[in-house]
């Protein structure tokens, strides 16, 4: 089993910044490929972000790739989500997972998901 603890999600102004936080515990960290996904209300939840066990790779959605910044820290446990020029359209529940194998922007291929954290930028 693989523990996930996001954190840092909050209310901030649209143009504004956000780094999320996720800690891991139980099995050894690096051994899973780790996602961050959001669901805003109503709506399905949707990729963000992937990045490999070692952090040699790094995938987007496209619609965040240039303000979205993913990362990690095997020493840590811990996977980093930055968030710049925040829109309104960002506000969701983001969540972080975790994952034996390969890369996939498909939430059903996840093994271990995380509480969520909330992130609210307001019109």
């Amino acid at each position: 089993q693989v523990q996930l603890v996001e954190s840092g999600g909050g209310l901030v102004q649209a143009g504004g910044s956000l780094r999320l936080s996720c800690a891991a515990s139980g099995r050894t960290f690096s051994n899973y490929g780790m996602g961050w996904f959001r669901q805003a209300p109503g709506q399905e939840r949707e990729f963000v972000a992937h990045i490999s066990r070692s952090g040699s790779r790094i995938y987007y959605a496209d619609s965040m790739k240039a303000r979205f910044t993913i990362s990690r820290d095997n020493a840590k446990n811990t996977v980093y989500l930055q968030m710049n020029s925040l829109k309104p359209e960002d506000t969701a529940v983001y969540y972080c997972a975790a994952k034996v194998n390969s890369y996939s922007r498909s939430d059903s291929s996840y093994d271990y998901w995380g509480q969520g954290t909330q992130v609210t930028s307001p019109q």
